[in-house]
């Protein structure tokens, strides 16, 4: 029905997640459309990317230049270290442009049944800058799953000895939330972290 290139690019495309088959197939199809306004800068932005991103080397997340803009940043609180499983929890919380202190990418969770282990995870290197960085807060913004409330278990326990304070995310209804709508787990975890009003 159409030439390899274009098949191969509507199966690239739907690797993507959030695409399927036929988004992806109505994605490659408006790159095509667009070809001179879409389609070619976007294969131009794919290729600089691929060639200058960086991974950081201090706290894991991703940018042009290493250390990366969020670590380079003077302004923000060293004493504070917000750790993340992955880059997008990282972006999500500089969206809100509320915390002004630094993170850690732990790039996964702890999981016996993926076979990863606290060595895989970047867990070593969260508890050094502890050490070296006279650091008095470590947030953990980890999920609310078995896996992520087992790695935040597993990093409270190896900074116990630091002398540091470990908190968590506050759990619960989110705001403009209706009770109708809530698992079972959100509403419990809402009615055990109730707070005076």
């Amino acid at each position: 029905m159409v030439g390899p290139e274009i098949d191969r690019l509507m199966q690239l495309l739907g690797r993507l997640p959030g695409l399927g088959p036929r988004s992806a197939r109505r994605a490659a199809l408006a790159l095509i459309k667009k070809r001179e306004g879409l389609l070619l800068p976007l294969a131009e932005a794919l290729t600089a990317v691929a060639e200058s991103v960086r991974t950081c080397t201090v706290c894991g997340n991703y940018d042009t230049q290493d250390p990366c803009a969020v670590c380079r940043d003077e302004r923000r609180d060293k004493s504070l270290i917000c750790v993340v499983q992955d880059v997008s929890d990282l972006w999500a919380l500089e969206r809100t442009s509320a915390f002004r202190g630094r993170y850690q990418v732990l790039g996964g969770l702890l999981s016996a049944l993926e076979g990863v282990a606290p060595e895989d995870l970047a867990i070593g290197k969260l508890v050094a800058r502890v050490r070296e960085d006279a650091v008095t807060e470590v947030i953990l913004a980890l999920p609310a799953t078995v896996d992520g409330q087992t790695t935040a278990h597993y990093i409270a326990d190896a900074l116990e000895a630091e002398g540091v304070t470990v908190s968590g995310l506050a759990q619960g209804v989110p705001v403009g939330g209706e009770l109708d709508y809530l698992d079972d787990g959100t509403l419990l975890a809402a009615l055990n972290a109730r707070r005076p009003v």
